[in-house]
């Protein structure tokens, strides 16, 4: 452990953020912004309308997210950042999908949604049995499988999908194909990091900030905090105490991924709001406080910049971030 107030100032490699919702159309000028603003790179979700299923809907879509972001460099600067596409995996994905994912080369992992697990999702896998020729192929051309790890069914609590998908779905997932390579998006729960821990090199973890710095009692007790709500939902303290542990331990299979997602404000503040927390204009900032609650500064680099870019086969970046302590105001989203 470091002692935090010795810290004034922290650079890290630019960090990659291994899992973002940048979403489509006019908002996409904003949310690349403020992306590009702190990451290198970043694991761009498919879950538009409609979703990004073949390979070439994902070059298309990054090729929207580049001019996106053009329009917002100044004249004559760099543009640095760099978006890694996925394809969204259905029931009737096939094994020559996959190829040509692989071999077009915009596309470096493919989602997995539960069908109608969170925004967007209706497309998503309703029959696992059907997934063993993709995921095979994914571990054949070495795709890594992204998955958001809940069940959906109507009898399972919604603070219990995690913990049960966990249970039964990601052990057959990775028996139908066991040299796939596996990212458990956004864990919550302590049996997703124990889960983890003990996995082989193949299956590694995201975390998000807001899941490091806030339990299911910041959004619900003495009132409803909609901005707060996501999914996989906020949950136990012990959860996040688990989170936090399992971030800051050195796991190189953990590392960062905001799955910043942004919706409109009148689709958060309303009678039945939207899923999403859009972090990302300030996400580095909120990763260095967790990690400073703990005495771990020194263990951020490592997460937020080196581990995810490692897993993925990717060269850790070049360029450099400088984080000052000071007072500072988050920028309005």
């Amino acid at each position: 452990m470091i002692d935090a107030e010795d810290v004034k100032e922290l650079s890290l490699p630019l960090p990659d953020d291994m899992h973002h919702h940048l979403r489509d159309g006019e908002v996409l000028a904003d949310t690349v912004a403020a992306a590009a603003r702190q990451f290198g790179r970043a694991i761009c979700m498919p879950n538009l309308v409609p979703p990004v299923t073949t390979a070439e809907m994902a070059t298309a879509y990054k090729g929207r997210i580049l001019e996106a972001l053009r329009s917002r460099t100044p004249e004559g600067a760099r543009v640095t950042f760099e978006p890694l596409m996925t394809l969204y995996l259905t029931d009737n994905t096939t094994p020559e999908d996959i190829k040509q994912c692989a071999a077009a080369g915009d596309v470096k992992a493919v989602k997995l949604y539960p069908a109608g697990a969170t925004t967007n999702s209706a497309s998503g896998v309703t029959d696992y049995s059907k997934l063993t020729g993709a995921l095979q192929a994914m571990a054949h051309y070495g795709l890594p499988l992204c998955v958001h790890g809940e069940v959906t069914a109507s009898e399972v609590d919604i603070f219990d999908r995690e913990r049960v998908f966990v249970q039964q779905r990601l052990p057959e997932i990775l028996q139908r194909a066991s040299q796939l390579k596996v990212v458990v998006e956004h864990m919550t729960t302590k049996e997703a990091v124990d889960f983890v821990l003990a996995a082989g090199p193949n299956v590694g973890a995201t975390i998000t900030p807001h899941h490091l710095l806030a339990n299911r009692n910041h959004m619900l007790a003495g009132g409803i905090r909609p901005h707060l709500y996501c999914l996989p939902i906020l949950k136990t303290e012990a959860d996040r105490v688990a989170l936090l542990a399992a971030a800051t331990s050195g796991c190189e299979r953990i590392f960062l991924g905001t799955d910043s997602a942004p919706h409109a404000l009148g689709m958060k503040e309303t009678g039945c709001g939207c899923a999403g927390v859009f972090n990302s204009a300030s996400a580095i900032e909120l990763y260095a406080q967790a990690f400073e609650s703990v005495g771990q500064l020194d263990k951020l680099e490592g997460f937020a910049s080196r581990f995810g870019a490692a897993f993925y086969g990717l060269p850790p970046s070049t360029e450099t971030v400088t984080l000052r302590r000071e007072q500072w105001t988050v920028p309005p989203s």
